[in-house]
């Protein structure tokens, strides 16, 4: 069985490419295609791997700004030759699903959000963007999105990475799959039993992770809080900061794991397809106070494991703050939670699934769209 893995590129390593780590392990014969690729913002063994880039790859400043090419992935995508394979997986959060493939192969794509920008992130998106930038989007995303929405005709069977992004796949492609959540490091993220007092929040300093909500509540509560984490927000929120609210910027995976194992709690203020920080608070025995939308609903247990909050509001984070400090939390709860998200029993799933839709596509019972 030959096989090949798609992605939307690697250019710097987080969630997404440690499911395509795990893939590469499952099929090691396997080439990785993808748009761009950043050897040096990689770990070491990606450089072990076969890896093929898109003809993006040559364009100027494309492994660092490739999100500015987005017209043009399509097209990337679309000029891979797969033709030599009988089973293709993508992971796909842009474009990677929209390879072409022979009607011989079968093609699943683990799926962790249809398009964020084209879809139900549009707004977030272009928020960020210039006057000039925000014109051209909208003059383009018209043939984006239709692009994305036909291209998924393409995908035999999806795998979406929880039952918030199954929802949007049923929305906006028309399509059913099944959910595998996600893996965590449950094993690195263990607990230690130390509490100190402050409350922990770590993101992409982004619009849509409003971190700057957690800033602006815990300066008003004079409560303290350290936020971990860079991006476009940085400045934002660090005017918004009272002097108990501490910015730490970037810090090595050790580092993280020290303070969420020492935290009182978690914060998770934005709304995410399914959000591993959280579950890793949990893993080291912490409570997650969190927005009560998308993926946090599926990992957080409202009263036991943490607090959701329903608004993005001052006031409705502020009062599930002070709901949290009136309550007490089992480690032992929070730790057994964060085992359903572990990455042995992703591997497991994973492999099982695929190997049994395949198995099915050989039979003809797949749902094949091609």
């Amino acid at each position: 069985m030959k096989t090949a893995i798609v992605h939307d590129w690697l250019s710097v390593y987080g969630g997404a490419e440690s499911i395509i780590r795990i893939m590469h392990s499952l099929f090691p014969d396997a080439p990785v295609y993808t748009s761009v690729y950043d050897a040096d913002n990689m770990p070491e063994d990606f450089r072990e791997m076969d890896i093929r880039p898109s003809f993006l790859q040559h364009m100027p400043f494309a492994k660092k700004k490739y999100s500015s090419y987005l017209q043009l992935m399509p097209k990337a995508f679309e000029r891979f030759d797969l033709s030599g394979y009988d089973l293709v997986i993508s992971s796909s959060t842009c474009c990677a699903k929209g390879v072409k493939t022979r009607k011989e192969t079968f093609h699943i794509c683990y799926c962790n959000t249809p398009m964020r920008y084209a879809w139900d992130f549009y707004d977030e998106y272009v928020s960020e963007k210039s006057f000039l930038a925000r014109k051209y989007i909208g003059l383009v995303m018209p043939g984006i999105r239709k692009w994305d929405f036909e291209s998924s005709d393409r995908v035999d069977q999806f795998i979406a990475n929880s039952n918030n992004v199954a929802d949007r796949i049923r929305r906006h492609y028309h399509r059913s799959s099944h959910v595998i959540y996600p893996p965590v490091r449950t094993d690195m993220f263990v607990p230690t039993g130390a509490q100190e007092d402050f409350y922990l929040a770590a993101s992409r300093l982004v619009p849509y992770k409003r971190i700057d909500l957690a800033a602006e509540v815990f300066t008003k509560l004079n409560k303290p809080l350290y936020i971990i984490g860079g991006g476009s927000e940085y400045e934002k929120i660090k005017a918004l900061s009272g002097s108990n609210v501490k910015l730490l910027g970037r810090v090595s995976d050790d580092e993280l794991l020290s303070y969420m194992q020492r935290c009182k709690a978690f914060l998770f203020p934005g709304e995410e397809d399914f959000g591993i920080t959280p579950v890793e608070a949990q893993a080291c025995g912490k409570p997650v106070i969190a927005f009560g939308k998308g993926g946090a609903c599926e990992t957080v247990i409202d009263g036991k494991t943490g607090v959701l909050f329903p608004e993005q509001s001052v006031e409705s984070l502020t009062e599930a703050v002070l709901r949290f400090e009136n309550m007490h939390f089992s480690e032992e709860d929070m730790t057994a939670n964060a085992e359903r998200f572990s990455e042995k029993r992703f591997r497991r799933e994973l492999y099982d699934y695929i190997m049994d839709a395949y198995a099915r596509f050989l039979r003809g019972e797949s749902d094949g769209r091609k």
